[in-house]
């Protein structure tokens, strides 16, 4: 015969168990959700609020959160009908279906039971199926619950941040060069299918500027140099190559930025090239070229000039090299990118070239914070490589030192050769 005492400590954790499983979190859409098959005319958004002017039935919302566990996930929309009296939608996770009935009057709306089979992200799809009105519903969140979010969910939980979880976390690799450092060299090559729109590849970067390579739109791809402003002074051009467009840009800080339009193809390895050179006046003017493909076994590969910049308020060599991976269109943060950099060399201001095959890889706000995991680094064989987006569940530990196998052949460049316009 049980003692009372236990029965009650058995009921207690009954009662314990259960609540834990009816525990509900509440994902916002405004900084988990994308469009990810948008209908021809495009009239459904996603903003900081949720799902909107969602009317066709061929558009697919996505919303993404990570579990810590495999389980059972309970999934509940949370939202009102816009124009209409009742709405029926389809849910799917893992290629299991559930249908949501969305009346009005209510702002909760039960969708069902799903399976989740591992830890990591869950992509949850939503597809309006009919409605008696114009739209399907504005969606603000999706509740979730069940022994696989029993454990905490991670998601994008910072309204003031949403754009920057909609644009997804950036990565880094931090290269330790010697003192005078004055040129620095590397690769960049971005395998196929993975040059989405809004991607930005920058190879050489330093403290106050950076150089790379993006997708700006489907039509249109760039070189990019840009410098900031310094504390106490404007950054000014001093020269520009052919065809070159050069600006003052605002927005995350101000500077002088210069690109080129130029056409380049995934799978190709491209070349970079950045100066940091003391004018002796308590300046440092700031060079970029870059390397167009070697092809049928060309050594001596053509170099386009970019730009020059003079920045006020510093004299120095590099300091702060680095290479990054970003997005920076929020609508598209969910897709897959990722590049290879490679064979990365410091020269100084005497002349010494010196292989640089360690990097520190580091992330930036939207990871540190937990607003979104899918950013990685690592090393493979001669090249080091960088992953963000795609909702992948799988990341090197920020911090992480990583280093890649020397490839002990210098670039066959002649810097005193690199074009260069007269001022």
């Amino acid at each position: 015969m049980r003692h009372p005492a236990s029965w009650l400590l058995l009921s207690l954790a009954l009662l314990s168990g259960a609540a834990l499983a009816q525990t509900k979190t509440v994902v916002p859409l405004g900084g988990n959700a994308f469009i990810t098959r948008p209908a021809p005319a495009r009239e459904e958004l996603v903003d900081d609020t949720g799902l909107h002017n969602w009317s066709s039935n061929r558009a697919v919302a996505s919303v993404y959160f990570y579990v810590k566990q495999p389980g059972q996930l309970d999934l509940g929309l949370i939202g009102a009908l816009n124009g209409a009296t009742r709405s029926t939608v389809e849910v799917s996770v893992e290629g299991q279906r559930r249908f949501a009935l969305l009346s009005s009057g209510a702002s909760t709306f039960p969708v069902g039971r799903f399976r989740v089979s591992r830890p990591g992200y869950v992509k949850v799809d939503l597809r309006g199926v009919r409605s008696d009105g114009d739209y399907y519903g504005d969606i603000s969140g999706l509740e979730v619950g069940g022994n696989a979010a029993s454990a905490g969910l991670v998601f994008a939980n910072d309204p003031a941040n949403f754009y920057w979880s909609r644009r997804g976390p950036s990565g880094h690799l931090g290269f330790s060069v010697p003192a005078d450092t004055e040129y620095f060299y590397s690769e960049v090559t971005v395998p196929k299918g993975h040059d989405h729109i809004g991607s930005y590849f920058m190879a050489n970067g330093f403290n106050g500027g950076y150089s790379g390579i993006q997708v700006n739109s489907a039509s249109e791809r760039r070189v990019l140099f840009s410098v900031w402003d310094s504390p106490t002074g404007k950054t000014t051009l001093l020269k520009k190559g052919a065809d070159v467009i050069a600006q003052d840009f605002g927005g995350e800080g101000t500077g002088g930025q210069s690109f080129l339009r130029y056409d380049w193809k995934p799978g190709q390895t491209y070349r970079f090239i950045t100066r940091a050179h003391p004018d002796g006046h308590g300046s440092t003017l700031y060079s970029a070229w870059f390397g167009l493909p070697c092809a049928n076994g060309r050594r001596d590969c053509p170099w386009k000039f970019i730009a020059t910049w003079k920045y006020d308020g510093a004299s120095t060599y590099q300091k702060g090299v680095y290479s990054f991976i970003e997005c920076f269109n929020p609508d598209l943060g969910y897709l897959d990118r990722r590049a290879w950099y490679g064979n990365q060399w410091a020269v100084s201001n005497a002349g010494a070239w010196t292989e640089m095959t360690s990097a520190r890889f580091t992330v930036d706000a939207t990871a540190s914070n937990r607003q979104r995991l899918d950013i990685t680094g690592g090393a493979v064989a001669p090249a080091f490589y960088l992953r963000n987006t795609g909702f992948f569940s799988r990341a090197e530990t920020p911090g992480t030192t990583l280093v890649r196998q020397r490839s002990h052949q210098r670039p066959n460049v002649n810097l005193a050769a690199l074009p260069e316009p007269s001022p």
